[in-house]
């Protein structure tokens, strides 16, 4: 069953769990809201299931400053409207979190929404973690973050206490980090992102809303449409593929091409937008099956922090990777192509970027649709000088998902080869 089976209730809302291809034992907690305005939904759930008397927001600068979303949301919680805080820099360094953090802690708050994209979803998981286990400092988040650095076997099931403030997440992109128990997270002294997780981390409500994503810029909707794109061929071309993911996959990889295709020509199709949404939402199953994702997301990772939004990052690397790691997995790269030139409204685009089946390969299939959508293609395009180069790669060879790559980069020089192939010049 997809996220598209389910039936609305009476009063229009959509109301599941957020993995419903999977066995309910198998599921994590988190429930999914889409077909009532956010707004409504929140109050609803909060009065409901939630049970929170102190709700406490991280709101995104750009909804608060240019619109009224904000307003509206804390209009409708009234009295159970505790705080708000606006804006957490991209890849969420450490110290935007801490003044964070105190301030919920002077509040009481025992609900925590987000309204917005990525980077304070990533940053409400660690402040609920961390307000657990004694990160009150910049120094003690780096602390907290050592094992996670390494990724053990106790840091990726669950170290430490499990967070106890539930998290609401009212998204306005495709990143997906919304599903997860992941939250990355950069250490503003060297600039290395970390993936934090516990099993505490998950949200306890995903809210849908397409038509308060209007309000996200078209290239960030584009780029972060993109991500979840990326997230379907690693899962797919990865080291330990898991038949029900792989079937979950191909199925979101279509839904979410030809949805962002469909909203590139009309912003205002808001069944496109719920398309993107839910297939977002379906493909990040693989994390549940502890499926790894490859070198677009590990370089990803440590890109970002050099000014590079979200998405914008695997814009740039998956059509590289892939053809770097076509070496060893060029049979599963095939059968990918395939699924995109079998799908007629696909196939139509790739031959208007000048490709032929029969002379093309993934990644170049992959890179036309993202011309379609105008999307930056190279290092060069999003400012990321040879300067960088090295620490990129010295930082990305830390990351699980390059030591996961279908070629595993385990030397600084695998990494400078596809920063080469990405360089634009």
């Amino acid at each position: 069953m997809s996220s598209t089976n389910f039936k609305p209730g009476p009063d229009g809302e959509v109301f599941r769990p957020s993995y419903p291809d999977l066995e309910p034992a198998k599921r994590p907690y988190t429930m999914v809201s889409h077909g009532l305005p956010y707004e409504q939904a929140c109050k609803k759930h909060v009065d409901g299931f939630l049970n929170a008397s102190r709700v406490y927001i991280i709101a995104s600068k750009s909804l608060s400053s240019q619109t009224q979303c904000l307003a509206k949301l804390e209009a409708k919680l009234g009295e159970k409207h505790a705080g708000t805080w606006i804006g957490v820099k991209s890849h969420t360094p450490y110290d935007d979190l801490v003044e964070i953090m105190h301030d919920i802690k002077a509040k009481k708050a025992d609900c925590l929404v987000t309204l917005g994209g990525g980077s304070l979803t990533d940053g409400a998981k660690l402040i609920v973690y961390a307000l657990e286990n004694g990160g009150d400092t910049v120094d003690d988040l780096i602390k907290i973050s050592e094992p996670f650095i390494e990724m053990t076997k106790e840091a990726y099931t669950g170290i430490g206490k499990a967070p106890r403030i539930p998290l609401v997440f009212i998204p306005t992109t495709l990143s997906g980090g919304e599903y997860t128990k992941f939250a990355g997270c950069t250490n503003p002294r060297n600039q290395m992102k970390v993936q934090f997780t516990h099993p505490g981390m998950y949200a306890s409500l995903v809210i849908q809303d397409p038509d308060l994503c209007r309000t996200t810029p078209d290239w960030v909707w584009k780029s972060t449409g993109v991500r979840a794109i990326d997230h379907c061929v690693e899962f797919l071309c990865g080291t330990n593929p898991h038949p029900e993911v792989t079937q979950i996959a191909k199925r979101s990889l279509k839904r979410l091409i030809r949805s962002l295709l469909l909203y590139a020509k009309n912003h205002d199709d808001l069944d496109a937008r719920l398309e993107s949404q839910g297939a977002c939402n379906d493909v990040t199953v693989g994390i549940l099956y502890l499926m790894m994702a490859g070198a677009s997301h590990g370089i990803g990772h440590n890109l970002g922090p050099l000014g590079v939004g979200h998405g914008h990052t695997s814009c740039v690397l998956l059509p590289n990777v892939l053809k770097y790691n076509a070496r060893v997995n060029s049979d599963v790269q095939k059968e990918i192509a395939e699924i995109l030139w079998s799908e007629e409204d696909i196939a139509t685009v790739l031959k208007k970027q000048g490709l032929s089946k029969a002379e093309s390969d993934l990644g170049d299939a992959l890179r036309a649709v993202f011309n379609e959508l105008g999307m930056p293609k190279s290092l060069k395009d999003v400012g990321v000088g040879r300067d960088k180069w090295n620490q990129l790669a010295v930082n990305s060879l830390e990351d699980i998902c390059c030591k996961s790559n279908p070629v595993p980069l385990t030397k600084k020089e695998q990494v400078l080869e596809i920063l080469e192939m990405c360089s634009g010049e």
